[in-house]
Order: C-alpha cells, then sequence, then structure tokens
C-alpha cells in the first residue's frame, strides 16, 4: 500500500517509491539518504505538524512536516514492530 510518510504510524516502516518536489528539494532528501529504493522506519512524530524522525541507512534523521509529505512509501500495510 502506497502511503505519505506522514501517514505513517512510529514503528512502521516501508520503501521510498517516490520523491515528489522539485529538483532542489529532491536533492536535499537525497543527501539525508532519502532515496527510492532505500528502507525507512518512522521513528516518531510530533503534533501539529512538527518535526517527523525517521531512520534510514542506520541514521536518525529529523525532517520538517512538508518534506515529509513529499516522501511516498511502500508499505506491507501493518508492518510494526
Amino acid at each position: 500500500m502506497e502511503k505519505l510518510l506522514t501517514e505513517l504510524k512510529p514503528g512502521e516502516t516501508g520503501k521510498i517509491i517516490a520523491l515528489r518536489g522539485g529538483r532542489r528539494m529532491q536533492e536535499r532528501l537525497r543527501s539525508l539518504g532519502m532515496m527510492e529504493g532505500n528502507h525507512i522506519r518512522k521513528l516518531s512524530n510530533l503534533v501539529w505538524s512538527g518535526p517527523v524522525i525517521v531512520l534510514v541507512d542506520r541514521a536518525q534523521v529529523a525532517i520538517g512536516f512538508g518534506m515529509a509529505r513529499r516522501i511516498i512509501v511502500l508499505t506491507n500495510g501493518n508492518n510494526k514492530t
């Protein structure tokens, strides 16, 4: 099932399948390790559109809500671990 990163619940995992946005936005996300094909786990998010914290390539990364909603993730349904 395809979801926006912002739609994942903490603990859910998936594979990045697309990055939306302009060239600079995509370059910024890729520089943080968020590339198509990489696996990602959402660790937490703050309420009211605050930062989203994810684990990608064994590194914790905090990104803004606006950037997080540009990342499309393929999940296997309820894969909370």
